[in-house]
C-alpha cells in the first residue's frame, strides 16, 4: 500500500500517471492550439519562476506535458557565464515564450523584448506591462501602445491584459497574436475572478486565440476556464508554489485537457427541479 504522504509514495505515484498519461494526452487532444500559424499539441503553458530549484523547475516541466514554456527576459542569466535556467530548458522539446515580467513602462517592455530576440531567444514575446505594483494589473493603454510597436518591427506579440473585450478587440485590430486575459491577480490562485467575461471574450474574440493567463491556483481552476471556453491556459504560481509541484504540474496537464474536452463535448443544461436518470418507458409494473 503506497502512503500518499510519503516522498516515495508520491514518486512512484507520479510515474504511474507519466506512463499512462502520455497516451491520454497525444490520442485524445487532437486539436492542436493553432498560435501565428504555429502549432502546439499541449493547451496548457507553464512559467519557470518561483521554483525552489532549477531542477524542480525542470521536473515540473516535463510533467506538466508543456511545449510553450515563458521565461522573464529581465531574470535570467542571458549570457550563460554560470549556471542558468536556460540550461534546464531543451530548446529542441520547449518553445521558449520570452516574456517582460516586471516592465512598467511601453518603452521598458519595448527593450525587454529586442533583449530577448538579440540574445537569441525568440522573436516572440509574452508582453507584459504592469500599471499597478498592488495588483500586477495590467496597464492597457501601454500595453495596446507595445504592441503596436512589436508587431512593426516583425515581433509575434502574445500580450497579457484585463479582461474587458473593447481592449481585447484593440489588441487584436494591433496586430497581436493572441489575447491573455487574466483570471484574477498574478500569483494569488483565486481561480477565475470573472467568468462572465471570460464567456463574453470568447464569444467576441474569434480571430486569434483566448488564453487565461493568471490567478489559476488549483486544477479546478484551470477546468474551469478551459470549460469557459479559452484556448489554452498560462501558469506558473499555482505549479512552483504547490506543495508538490511536480505532482500539481501533472494534475493541470489532466485539467486542462479534461475541460477543452468538456467544452467540446457542450455541457447538458442546468434545470431547477429534477429529472429522473432512469426513463419510466418500459418499466416492469
Amino acid at each position: 500500500m503506497l502512503s500518499s504522504g510519503g516522498a516515495l509514495g508520491s514518486d512512484l505515484l507520479l510515474r504511474f500517471v507519466l506512463a499512462r498519461s502520455t497516451f491520454i494526452t497525444i490520442e485524445t487532444m487532437s486539436d492542436s492550439l493553432i498560435i501565428a500559424g504555429r502549432s502546439f499539441r499541449s493547451r496548457l503553458i507553464v512559467g519557470t519562476g518561483k521554483y525552489k530549484s532549477f531542477q524542480e523547475t525542470a521536473r515540473a516541466l516535463e510533467a506538466s506535458g508543456a511545449e510553450m514554456v515563458t521565461v522573464a527576459v529581465r531574470r535570467v542569466n542571458l549570457d550563460r557565464s554560470k549556471e542558468s535556467l536556460l540550461d534546464y530548458i531543451d530548446p529542441k522539446k520547449y518553445f521558449l515564450l520570452p516574456n517582460t515580467a516586471g516592465c512598467y513602462t511601453a518603452d521598458e517592455a519595448i527593450r525587454a523584448a529586442r533583449l530577448g530576440r538579440e540574445v537569441g531567444l525568440s522573436d516572440w514575446v509574452k508582453l507584459e506591462v504592469i500599471g499597478d505594483q498592488a495588483t500586477l494589473y495590467p496597464d492597457v493603454q501601454a500595453t495596446l501602445e507595445a504592441t503596436r510597436t512589436l508587431v512593426k518591427e516583425g515581433f509575434t506579440v502574445l500580450p497579457y491584459t484585463s479582461d474587458d473585450v473593447v481592449f481585447a478587440k484593440r489588441l487584436v485590430e494591433a496586430g497581436a497574436a493572441a489575447v491573455m486575459p487574466l483570471g484574477a491577480p498574478i500569483g494569488s490562485g483565486m481561480g477565475i475572478q470573472n467568468q462572465a467575461h471570460i464567456r463574453i471574450l470568447r464569444e467576441m474574440i474569434t480571430g486569434v486565440p483566448l488564453i487565461v493567463d493568471a490567478g489559476v491556483g488549483t486544477a479546478s481552476d484551470a477546468a474551469i476556464a478551459m470549460e469557459l471556453g479559452a484556448d489554452a491556459v498560462l501558469m506558473n504560481t499555482g505549479i512552483a508554489n504547490a506543495q508538490d509541484p511536480v505532482l500539481m504540474a501533472q494534475a493541470m496537464q489532466h485539467a486542462v485537457l479534461a475541460g477543452r474536452q468538456a467544452y467540446l463535448a457542450g455541457r447538458m443544461q442546468k434545470k431547477l427541479y429534477a429529472t429522473a436518470s432512469s426513463p419510466l418507458e418500459g418499466v416492469v409494473r
